[in-house]
């Protein structure tokens, strides 16, 4: 257990928590936006350069025209104004080719914990940036038939807001929407920027690590990081606290 956890914040030691927020790339599914944004700078630059760390650190849960100005800028590749336009474009176009042919599945420990979750009674929303979100969890059915996109009590995902993460806009949205204070909810996300977006709306972070970025999730200011959603302790959650399984 890390310094942080040990330290946690106060909503964590109190056992305030009663509602959950969750990202949806790289959180509750493994979708292909990482895929099409590498397919999409084909012809503008070698598309290996595009890594999964340059995916975490510069497009991961921000809005897709910000995300496209940030890989170019990241890869070096000048952006005279409209190519980061024509890039964003071309990558919703490889998403909804991957979309439709079936490029989508879920982690099975995010079915489990949020199933787990449902299973406390606890309110739960969804917010991601991506207006793709919802088609991608229409695609995807827990073991009692319905589909992700129905187990939600609040769908924030897609929302035209002023300001991506790591501004925390959308998390607040969805805690107003939920209509529980941001101070009892968590977070789940996978990304740096979506746990300093929750820190910064005064949540508890929740720190996803698929991509052995855990230290980045930490320095974010995460109050607990897992590489598998199993390894959170749903008793204890259900008491309001976020504790690691024991070993």
């Amino acid at each position: 257990m890390s310094v942080r956890e040990l330290h946690a914040s106060p909503s964590v030691q109190l056992g305030t928590l009663k509602a959950a927020i969750f990202d949806v790339d790289g959180v509750l599914l493994a979708s292909p936006h990482e895929h099409a944004w590498r397919e999409a700078l084909s012809g503008i630059t070698d598309p290996n350069l595009f890594t999964t760390e340059i995916y975490q650190a510069h497009v991961a849960g921000k809005p897709r025209l910000i995300g496209a100005r940030a890989v170019l800028k990241a890869l070096g590749v000048p952006d005279d104004g409209s190519l980061a336009v024509s890039y964003a474009e071309r990558k919703q176009k490889w998403l909804e080719y991957l979309v439709h042919s079936g490029g989508v599945t879920a982690f099975p420990d995010a079915l489990r914990f949020v199933q787990a979750v449902l299973s406390l009674g606890w309110p739960m929303a969804v917010a991601s940036s991506s207006k793709n979100a919802n088609d991608m969890m229409r695609s995807v059915h827990l073991a009692s038939g319905q589909s992700l996109f129905e187990v939600f009590d609040v769908n924030v995902c897609g929302r035209d807001l002023a300001h991506g993460k790591p501004d925390p806009a959308i998390f607040l949205l969805a805690a107003r929407e939920l209509r529980i204070p941001p101070a009892h909810c968590f977070v789940a996300e996978d990304a740096p920027a979506g746990i300093e977006a929750a820190r910064a709306g005064g949540m508890t972070g929740l720190g996803v690590a698929r991509h052995d970025d855990a230290a980045g999730l930490r320095t974010a200011g995460a109050d607990l990081v897992v590489t598998s959603l199993d390894e959170v302790a749903v008793g204890e959650l259900a008491e309001g606290r976020m504790r690691r399984t024991p070993a």
